[in-house]
């Protein structure tokens, strides 16, 4: 099932590609029937198929679950029973999502076998690289990784991030060399589980060898523009590292330290010089090609929520290609990026058949009067949902290669791993397909909104009213760095709170302009006129959601928000600042660092919605 061929062989990997694509059905088939094979005497196949190895019963008799409904079976292997109530294979860990989309964090079961599947999956990457961009071969990337600290279950099995099981593995550790998997920072700094030491060493590392490194990244853009800003704190004693070629004190972790000073072998005044001047300067613009002048690209996932901080990365890049690569969860990876250089609106995941089996759930907007339009990676789409508009006995569960493209879904899974038609919350839209095989944009998480009354405003809605309010502050010469939001209920009647952090562009040092409460106050407003029909008939007609407030938070503070998340058990690689605040804990941290509270002090336009005259038969 998993093809054999070595990752720098460009030739064999994107023939690989070819045939997967080419047979995604009968692929597809056969990845259902191993699984149904290998799992048909498990308590939760028995319970529906009774032990029978077939498609078409598997469709009509197991029901299409969510996490709530798979959660007690996690739980039991947790506590001790035996793998096979889902799995024939053993469960060898248990992975733990991020917890920042949905609010409460998940675990996913795995076995030793997943390994194998994500390490090909991985090596289907670089083909793919290699054929869009030259020359990697001759250098190296400087692509900040982390694992965290793993905690285990009352059995004794491991649950920790998907990323870290990876890192601790032989797969990783004993990956080959080459041009896709050099990296300039040393296993060891990836290991440390401090992740403030892991930071600073892998910086430091990735600076004495800026003239080797050809592309830059982190796993999503979050973490990348972390880094970026931690830079800005510690350059200075980085540079004072690499000037006189001792190790800061604080760096007490041994294995990190040793790694490092291999590579931070003698005092170079020459190169400390060169990064403070560059660093030095007031405006950061374009600092990535400077300090890294051989950069061909960054790469980051930008799509989906990540989506907003494209502006950002590109003041920081100077104009690199912002790169997504692929499409995973703790769940299962899915995808992977065919044209890696195309524009972060345009990126399409093509779904990798023998990953798992895909379904594929119809969405429809049917709460909606008007003829909403969602946005794909950041930007808006042309086609609204239910466009087609099909009959409600069309709306099953169709297979991967009976999508219809510009229609949306929400995507099912079944693994090898024990979880059987599973939703795993993304919507995606069908762009295309790549042979056999569909192509899709992801859209947003389903259920992740703000709500006061009637109205339901989801991630991607919040997304698009944000983009679009930002741009008045940009003549003022600042940018918005980071948003999250919060559904006050505490008054009558309640509102939406967005939380905004912003910083000058040119200026750092910047103090607050005049007419900055104005622009703040247009800039509630702007997001009010961007919300849905039912969002602003609540404000204006029925008044049953009061004037939207955004609050203003000092710089920083989303950094803050980051470090409370990870200490209570996400991780670098896979956070996510969560759009809608639900913990009281979380809203502690925002409400400590608030600098200004601006209303909308303007109804949003709203109409009567018409329905149009039905035609006659």
């Amino acid at each position: 099932m998993l093809p054999s061929f070595h990752p720098s062989d460009t030739e064999s990997g994107l023939r690989i590609l070819e045939e997967l694509t080419s047979d995604a059905g009968r692929i597809q088939r056969e990845v259902l029937e191993e699984i149904l094979t290998r799992n048909a005497s498990t308590d939760y196949l028995q319970g529906f198929m009774c032990g029978r190895v077939d498609e078409e019963l598997f469709k009509e008799r197991v029901p299409v679950v969510d996490y709530d409904d798979i959660k007690p079976y996690i739980e039991r292997i947790a506590n001790g029973e035996c793998s096979d109530i889902i799995s024939a294979q053993p469960i060898s860990e248990l992975y733990t999502s991020s917890g920042t989309s949905g609010g409460q964090p998940k675990m996913m079961p795995s076995t030793e076998e997943e390994l194998d599947r994500k390490t090909f999956f991985y090596n289907l990457l670089m083909p793919i690289m290699n054929k869009y961009v030259k020359g990697l071969e001759e250098g190296k990337a400087m692509y900040l990784l982390f694992i965290k600290p793993e905690i285990s279950t009352p059995c004794g099995l491991p649950a920790r991030p998907v990323l870290t099981s990876y890192y601790k593995s032989e797969h990783f550790r004993k990956r080959p060399h080459n041009s896709y998997n050099v990296y300039t920072s040393p296993d060891e700094t990836i290991l440390c589980e401090d992740s403030r030491q892991s930071m600073y060493c892998q910086l430091l590392c990735g600076l004495i060898q800026r003239d080797e490194v050809l592309r830059v990244g982190a796993i999503f853009a979050s973490a990348f523009l972390r880094a970026i800003k931690f830079l800005e704190h510690n350059w200075r004693e980085l540079c004072s590292n690499i000037r006189t070629g001792r190790l800061s004190d604080w760096i007490v972790d041994r294995n990190c330290r040793d790694a490092v000073l291999l590579i931070l072998e003698k005092p170079d005044p020459v190169l400390a010089s060169t990064i403070e001047r560059e660093c030095g300067n007031s405006s950061w613009e374009g600092i990535i090609r400077k300090l890294w002048p051989r950069t061909k690209y960054v790469e980051v996932i930008v799509t989906g929520s990540m989506a907003q901080y494209i502006p950002i990365l590109e003041i920081y890049s100077g104009g690199l290609p912002l790169v997504s690569t692929m499409y995973a969860s703790s769940e299962c990876y899915f995808g992977i990026n065919f044209k890696p250089l195309s524009d972060p609106s345009d990126v399409s995941y093509t779904l990798i058949p023998n990953m798992a089996y895909f379904e594929f759930l119809p969405v429809e907007k049917g709460d909606e009067l008007t003829n909403h339009k969602v946005r794909c990676n950041g930007t808006r789409c042309r086609t609204p949902l239910n466009a087609d508009n099909d009959p409600p006995e069309a709306k099953a569960v169709v297979d991967l290669v009976d999508v219809k493209v510009g229609n949306y879904y929400e995507l099912v899974v079944t693994t090898f791993n024990g979880l059987y038609r599973y939703k795993v919350g993304d919507i995606l839209m069908v762009t295309g397909f790549h042979n056999a095989a569909p192509q899709f944009r992801f859209v947003q998480r389903q259920n992740v909104v703000l709500s006061i009354d009637t109205d339901k405003t989801s991630e991607e809605d919040l997304l698009k009213a944000v983009t679009d309010a930002k741009c008045l502050l940009e003549p003022l010469g600042y940018i918005l760095t980071e948003y999250t939001s919060y559904a006050d209920a505490s008054s009558i009647p309640g509102h939406y709170v967005l939380y905004w952090e912003i910083k000058a562009k040119d200026r750092p040092d910047r103090t607050d302009p005049a007419d900055l409460p104005v622009a703040m106050e247009e800039c509630c407003h702007r997001v009010e006129e961007s919300l849905d029909y039912i969002y602003r008939r609540g404000r204006k007609k029925d008044r049953s959601i009061g004037a939207l407030e955004i609050r203003v938070v000092e710089e920083g503070t989303f950094d803050a928000l980051m470090d409370h998340c990870l200490s209570q058990g996400s991780s670098v690689n896979q956070y996510k600042t969560p759009r809608c605040i639900k913990s009281e804990g979380t809203l502690r941290v925002l409400e400590s660092r608030v600098v200004g509270n601006y209303f909308s002090k303007k109804l949003p336009h709203w109409e009567p919605y018409n329905m149009p005259p039905s035609s006659s038969s």
